[in-house]
């Protein structure tokens, strides 16, 4: 339907996650009509991202370099650990402003499914993070749908026993949300994760 270069940027941004063929083809219309300056400049973002950006050696967050920017801050505190299943729940994270620790990204979540197992996570490496002694608490902040409940399970099952303290993000009902529109789930989460009140 298109000639040679522009049916193959189509089919090549139509393979990136969340981009169909209609938004594949406007973006790569899009592309043809800026300056040649402002192509380039997202060909220069993509190669310097494939070419500069790597894992960070302890944590597996996004790095430029060996270690991330948490890894290498002396400042955040080395004895709470926060679970995360991708790099960009650190970003959520970070957003809150509430977390001075370090992080470790597991991979993914347990999905047999998909053939995500134990082995297919970054676990062997949280437990050898473990081994020092510096860690005195794990925080499990997998996502709260069915993976991620059996991730932080299995997770919890593996570090209790070495005496590290292990605990779990909260989940309930958003704020400013109604309780009629809840699900069973969630409501009953909020009953659990209740706290007391001061006058």
């Amino acid at each position: 339907m298109y000639v040679g270069p522009l049916r193959s940027l189509v089919d090549e941004l139509g393979r990136l996650p969340g981009i169909g063929p209609k938004s594949a083809q406007r973006i790569a219309f899009h592309l043809l009509k800026v300056e040649s300056e402002d192509a380039l400049r997202l060909v220069d973002a993509i190669v310097a991202v494939k070419e500069r950006v790597t894992s960070c050696t302890i944590c597996f967050n996004v790095a430029e370099g060996e270690l991330c920017e948490f890894c290498s801050d002396p400042r955040r505190d080395g004895s709470l650990l926060c679970v995360v299943e991708d790099p960009r729940d650190i970003v959520a994270v970070e957003r809150t402003r509430e977390f001075r620790g370090r992080y470790h990204v597991l991979g993914g979540a347990l999905n047999p499914i998909e053939g995500l197992g134990p082995d297919q996570l970054r676990v062997r490496e949280l437990l050898d993070r473990l081994s020092d002694g510096e860690v005195t608490e794990v925080i499990l902040c997998t996502n709260p749908n069915l993976e991620g409940e059996a991730t932080a399970m299995y997770l919890a099952r593996l570090l209790v026993p070495l005496g590290v303290r292990v605990t779990r993000i909260a989940s309930g009902l958003p704020v400013g949300g109604d309780l009629e529109y809840a699900d069973e789930l969630t409501l009953g989460r909020a009953l659990e994760g209740r706290r007391e009140v001061d006058a």
